[in-house]
């Protein structure tokens, strides 16, 4: 059975369908050592490789979208593999069978909460893409004194060393004793270490920090920090339906 090198390359979480058509009009993708083409079919035996550099990727074993939630614990590293030999999110993952997780953003080393995992790198890449703003909901325990000016300025704009940033919205939880305070904001992108990046413009440390939502899909109260939980068949359909991605099409609309 042979697929479109795309889909291929997509569900592999290699790039976009479109980033993986705009390398294959700069031949920088071959197939079995020749050019590939746009809508070129590959099969399982096929060797691909991207700027001569080969791609490990398998044939699918099944069309299922599998999503995989992970309480990811503050000292791991999200990543596939550590050089300083350092625990990451993918050790407590299950291990699968001619498919792989792929892993929807990031979170710091400091930083505990929700990480999703799918089987489908379309999915993945929909989900990071700037494009659709998915929203990310966070709680926070910042150490210092917090005005309403400085809330203020949070949510209508500050300058970071990477452009201007904000959060949608900023709700004070009544928890935190003394200069610890607790908060639970929101924003449209995931810029790295952006949140503790934003709050400390303001004069305060974040101390805490855990990502408590992704789009409509919350952390399970019941989760326990290194530990998974698998959506059932129904919730992913459900999931797919609400961020409108279904059968590996691109939405029509922004989620």
């Amino acid at each position: 059975m042979s697929e479109k090198i795309q889909k291929v390359l997509a569900n592999a979480g290699v790039g976009s369908r479109r980033q993986i058509e705009t390398w294959i009009t700069q031949n920088r993708i071959t197939v079995n050592g020749a050019l590939a083409t746009i809508g070129c079919r590959v099969d399982a035996q096929a060797k691909i490789c991207i700027d001569n550099k080969p791609i490990k990727w398998q044939a699918q074993a099944s069309d299922r979208t599998r999503i995989l939630l992970y309480h990811k614990p503050e000292g791991e590293v999200a990543t596939r593999s550590d050089p300083q030999g350092r625990a990451t999110v993918f050790d407590n993952l299950p291990i699968l069978r001619r498919q792989r997780w792929i892993q929807v953003g990031r979170l710091d080393l400091n930083t505990s909460g929700l990480l999703i995992f799918t089987t489908n790198g379309a999915l993945a890449n929909y989900l990071m893409h700037p494009r659709y703003e998915f929203e990310r909901e966070y709680s926070v325990r910042v150490m210092g004194t917090v005005t309403d000016q400085a809330l203020h300025q949070l949510k209508t704009g500050v300058l970071l060393e990477d452009g201007m940033a904000h959060f949608d919205s900023i709700i004070k939880d009544p928890g935190g004793t003394g200069i610890n305070h607790w908060y639970h904001v929101t924003l449209k992108e995931g810029r790295q270490r952006e949140v503790r990046r934003l709050w400390e413009t303001q004069g305060v440390v974040v101390s805490r920090l855990i990502r408590v939502r992704y789009g409509s899909i919350w952390l399970p109260r019941r989760l326990k920090p290194g530990h998974y939980e698998e959506l059932e068949k129904k919730q992913v359909h459900d999931f797919l339906s609400t961020c409108q991605f279904l059968d590996n099409k691109a939405p029509k609309n922004k989620a």
